[in-house]
């Protein structure tokens, strides 16, 4: 069992929870928040080594385990988290599972298991992050990580696109539903940021720089827009492309691909 914070530390500080926040894009938003003086839970399914190395590195943290295969379970861990800190004031989804599948073959156990963890629980967490929390003054904020494939498709990774554009469509939805009150939903929708599925580390120094300013966006980035999200700054329902423009183009195929091919990408 993770220990229990001090609530006499966590109390003056607004806190925030990451899913999927021990590792990669997760953990980069975890040290942001935290470096701008947030208590931060960080969520893990297996990595529970993980996150309790980085709660250890940073000033007020603490690490929560649950599956979001299971959402009941998700959903518990939600109530009483809610019920035992009064400054949370920010739901960060972050965690997804990133399996192959294509345009010409759905695989129904990658489908199911895709928009089960990266849209049917996210969408859960933030309705009862909404339902369960409060706070007198500023702002509760809902931030799904979602990806520039919403806007950019290709044919690979077919149920993890599917799942995402499903996560992306509820973005609109709480922001309409909650319109008038101090709830912002959010989406941020990232690039090519880190090596991912069997791509080698070498190789994301091609395929990472297919976007309008050649570059590789990094995940620090990420971290920084979630922050500012936080805050509150933009009108509720509105999503933060952080992709050096890859969103902009029209790539044929992934760019994991694209790189081993020498496809160039066609710009729209």
């Amino acid at each position: 069992m993770p220990p229990s914070p001090d609530s006499s530390a966590t109390h003056h500080r607004p806190a925030v929870l990451v899913t999927g926040g021990a590792n990669r894009i997760g953990a980069a938003i975890v040290r942001r928040f935290a470096g701008a003086g947030w208590h931060v839970v960080i969520h893990y399914r297996s990595s529970a080594a993980a996150a309790q190395s980085l709660a250890a590195q940073l000033p007020s943290a603490e690490t929560l385990g649950f599956d979001l295969a299971d959402d009941d379970a998700a959903i518990a861990a939600i109530t009483g988290l809610a019920a035992r800190l009064p400054g949370w004031r920010c739901l960060v989804n972050s965690a997804s599972v990133f399996d192959y599948d294509g345009v010409t073959g759905l695989d129904p156990a990658t489908n199911r298991a895709a928009m089960q963890i990266n849209a049917l629980s996210p969408s859960r967490l933030a309705q009862a992050f909404i339902a369960l929390t409060s706070t007198a003054t500023g702002v509760r904020s809902v931030i799904h990580v979602t990806d520039m494939k919403i806007e950019n498709t290709n044919p690979d990774f077919f149920s993890y696109t599917m799942s995402k554009h499903a996560l992306a469509a509820t973005i609109g939805m709480l922001a309409k539903g909650h319109a008038g009150s101090n709830v912002r939903a959010y989406g941020i929708a990232p690039g090519a940021i880190l090596a991912s599925h069997d791509q080698r580390e070498e190789e994301t120094e091609v395929s990472h720089r297919m976007n309008l300013l050649g570059r590789k966006t990094g995940a620090d980035e990420i971290a920084e827009a979630a922050l500012f999200l936080a805050g509150g700054a933009l009108a509720s329902g509105q999503s933060l492309f952080i992709d050096s423009g890859q969103h902009l183009l029209d790539q044929p195929r992934d760019v994991i691909w694209l790189a081993r091919e020498g496809a160039p990408e066609v710009a729209a």
